[in-house]
């Protein structure tokens, strides 16, 4: 009787060396399946894909999803990823990551290297596209249209403090959304402020500096103050979860958090000096002005 040789080893019976294949796993007991790395988004001012990553200091960083020549982009834009990090310089190879920001349609300054014009005007038509299609809608502030008084007078990225910490939110406070998964895997659509929950008050708060640096020009700057709110609930702002799914510890996360720890140095730019102004009612004079009017 004739032996076959082993599927495990060669024509000639010497064993072969399988690669074994690492992949990544998440622990089937946490209550976040987001890995930490990599994460896929869409940039909100452009719409074009965007991958989310930590630098060594723990602040998110957008880069482009794509590697590029390290010929075809300036020093000073070269990025590079070791063990899940994203660092501001090359690893002396042949090709680099780029940060979104160099090459976001959406910003008009400061203006793009040469090396990365072409690649901005290709993100600039993808983004018209979509625009086009229906499939993405740009924030109204990057529209070309008159801003009301109200909007100028309520911040973008309002200044946020809760557990005793400030924080900078990456949206107006009415349009922070749940980072939860929903049963069919898609990301929760509900906002934090609701009108069931009890909500923060804008106050005046001093415009401190931080690790001994000099004093900031303004005394004064508006924050949404949660330090007066319930343990729990800034809790559930801190993980930016909505009242039904903070209460449900086995959904995952599909998203970062949009809170990111606040600078006076490094953020003075979002820095407002006056309250939001308030959705002002007409009075009595006003709805007959109105009424009056063709």
């Amino acid at each position: 009787m004739r032996s076959t040789t082993p599927a495990s080893r060669n024509w000639d019976g010497s064993s072969i060396a399988h690669r074994v294949r690492r992949s990544l796993h998440v622990t089937p007991d946490s209550a976040s399946r987001l890995l930490r790395c990599g994460q896929s988004d869409r940039c909100r001012d452009c719409g074009n894909h965007i991958e989310w990553y930590h630098r060594s200091n723990h602040r998110p960083v957008r880069l482009h999803p794509h590697e590029l020549p390290t010929t075809q982009v300036p020093a000073a834009c070269c990025w590079h990823v070791s063990s899940g990090v994203a660092h501001p310089a090359g690893d002396g190879g042949n090709w680099c990551r780029l940060p979104h920001a160099a090459v976001c349609p959406s910003r008009d300054t400061p203006p793009p290297p040469l090396e990365l014009a072409g690649l901005r005007r290709s993100l600039a038509v993808r983004s018209r596209r979509l625009i086009d299609a229906g499939a993405f809608t740009p924030p109204p502030a990057s529209l070309d249209r008159p801003m009301s008084p109200q909007a100028v007078c309520r911040p973008a990225r309002p200044i946020v403090q809760l557990l005793y910490v400030r924080y900078l939110a990456a949206r107006p406070v009415e349009e922070i959304q749940c980072v939860a998964q929903t049963r069919r895997r898609h990301r929760c659509t509900s906002p934090l402020l609701t009108p069931d929950a009890p909500a923060g008050t804008w106050t005046l708060m001093p415009a401190t500096a931080a690790d001994g640096q000099l004093a900031l020009p303004a005394d004064v700057m508006a924050v949404y103050d949660l330090s007066r709110l319930p343990y729990s609930e800034q809790l559930r702002w801190r993980a930016q979860r909505c009242p039904r799914h903070a209460t449900i510890s086995t959904a995952a996360d599909l998203a970062v958090a949009d809170f990111e720890p606040f600078n006076p140095l490094r953020h003075h730019s979002h820095i407002h000096t006056r309250l939001p102004a308030p959705a002002r009612r007409p009075g009595p004079a006003g709805r007959a002005r109105r009424a009056a009017r063709p």
